[in-house]
């Protein structure tokens, strides 16, 4: 048994994990809750003309996209925390309701303006469910069982990368875009019923404390208008103006004060202790990491893959579902790994692969089959397998059951942080490429994407993508910020 994993069980087994075994309708609720948050966050892309044909606000619609992001990341350690005091399953169910009636109001939305304030209720539900669901299965299964209960959640958000797009379409198409909300309320309650019944939570007793609002609200703050800033800058408005430099400035202030708040809370939302554990460390940076290399192939190598290579969309699509795939592969085949040879060896062999497939794509050009960057995803999938789901289960395992709600939501939180990053990094590296080589230094943003020729969309988009490879070797560091004796479970 290497050192740095717990001697408490065996390699896992899908009878003891799966669907079907004890546990099974639990696992199921939770891979339902989260199918619904994940599937939401794609759904819309293909029925924003249908949308906009009903409601106008043409100018707006990016807000649907904005609203719901900001309220689940800003939210996401909050919730983590109180998952801590008040349990799990409360907040999970909380979450699932405020989801569903976000759903609900979605589906009647009268106007743009109105639908995008009811898809940032919908955020706020899904802020609860995602950190509460991890939570739920660091502790309903053991450290052996998890690397399969986390390659059923990966599952999850492969098949919604790829089933979300396609359900907003046929919605659109077939029957209404307003059905992407409503087929919610089916879901959601049968997620909420099937949890109500089956998870029966036993809590340690623990000492009430007041509830650290003031940290929350800073925290929250602070956090929204980072991710606002690194959102919208360089697309509503330039980079080094008024608002960017303001929003950031603001968010820095927020930041200070939190710490000085935290410093002297009795039960601080993101306690210290936190950031000073290496094998947390190391599981917030294989996260954030994660969150800014997945934003530069989602939202690229299918642009690539349309515009330079000449594929069709549907090609595309498939190209970086290639991603989807190689993930959930490596999340329920890492457990093997680590309980042989330890989480730092499961995270730098992931780190490898991570970086090889983003070198790969830095090979692709004009005369490269679609072939080569749906391998490069399907490697850099693997990757992202091998680092960020065991990274969770060793986290989970470093933390006792009080303080697991937390350090997940903090994970969490850390991969949105990380997506934010990624959009506002690549999307500039794009357009400063694009408009270096337009006649006269023209503004990217005033050309529209058909009418670039290859010559300049392909080196801007090769730009970003040598930016995706080296953002990837960081994920190397992750591994070896995880120390060799890793965790000392708190089971």
């Amino acid at each position: 048994m290497p050192p740095d994993v717990p001697a408490e069980t065996s390699a896992p087994t899908r009878a003891s994990v799966g669907l079907r075994s004890e546990r099974g309708p639990i696992l199921g609720s939770v891979m339902l809750s989260i199918a619904l948050i994940a599937i939401d966050s794609t759904i819309l892309a293909t029925a924003v003309p249908a949308i906009v044909r009903d409601l106008g606000g043409f100018t707006q619609f990016p807000w649907l996209f904005s609203a719901y992001l900001l309220a689940q990341a800003i939210t996401t350690p909050v919730y983590g925390k109180l998952a801590d005091v008040f349990g799990r399953k409360p907040m999970m169910l909380f979450g699932i309701g405020l989801f569903v009636l976000g759903s609900v109001l979605c589906a009647v939305a009268w106007s743009m303006g109105a639908l995008i304030a009811f898809r940032a209720l919908q955020g706020l539900g899904a802020g609860a469910i995602q950190p509460s669901g991890m939570t739920i299965m660091g502790d309903i299964y053991s450290v052996a069982e998890r690397a399969v209960a986390q390659g059923y959640i990966a599952s999850v958000w492969a098949m919604s990368a790829v089933v979300g797009p396609a359900l907003g379409g046929l919605f659109s198409d077939h029957l209404s875009w307003r059905w992407i909300f409503w087929i919610n309320l089916p879901l959601g309650l049968l997620a909420a019923a099937v949890l109500l019944v089956r998870f029966h939570e036993e809590r340690e007793p623990r000492e009430r404390r007041p509830i650290d609002v003031t940290g929350s609200v800073l925290v929250a703050g602070a956090s929204a208008l980072l991710l606002l800033a690194l959102l919208e800058g360089g697309i509503r408005w330039p980079w080094w103006s008024f608002a960017s430099v303001g929003l950031l400035v603001g968010s820095a202030v927020l930041v200070a004060l939190f710490v000085l708040v935290e410093s002297r809370a009795a039960d601080p939302v993101l306690p210290g202790w936190l950031f000073r554990r290496r094998v947390l460390n190391a599981a917030l940076v294989g996260s954030f990491v994660a969150g800014v290399v997945m934003m530069g192939v989602t939202s690229y190598v299918p642009v690539y893959a349309q515009q330079v290579l000449g594929s069709g969309a549907t090609v595309a699509g498939f190209a970086v579902a290639a991603l989807a795939i190689g993930w959930p592969i490596a999340a329920s085949s890492s457990g093997r790994i680590y309980l042989r040879w330890g989480f730092r060896a499961c995270l730098l062999l992931g780190g490898g692969f991570g970086a090889l497939g983003a070198w790969l794509l830095v090979l692709v050009g004009p005369g490269s089959g679609v072939w080569l960057p749906a391998v490069a995803c399907l490697v850099l999938g693997l990757g992202l397998g091998y680092v960020v789901s065991p990274s969770v289960v060793a986290l989970q395992s470093a933390v006792g059951f009080q303080e697991r709600g937390v350090a997940t939501g903090a994970n969490m939180f850390g991969r949105s942080v990380g997506s934010a990053v990624g959009v506002a990094a690549f999307g500039a590296i794009a357009n400063a490429a694009v408009a270096s080589r337009l006649d006269g230094g023209g503004h990217a943003g005033a050309v529209d994407l058909d009418e670039l020729p290859v010559s300049v969309l392909d080196p801007a988009l090769q730009a970003v993508f040598l930016a995706v490879a080296c953002s990837a070797l960081l994920l190397v560091a992750a591994g070896l910020l995880m120390p060799r004796r890793g965790p000392d479970p708190v089971e």
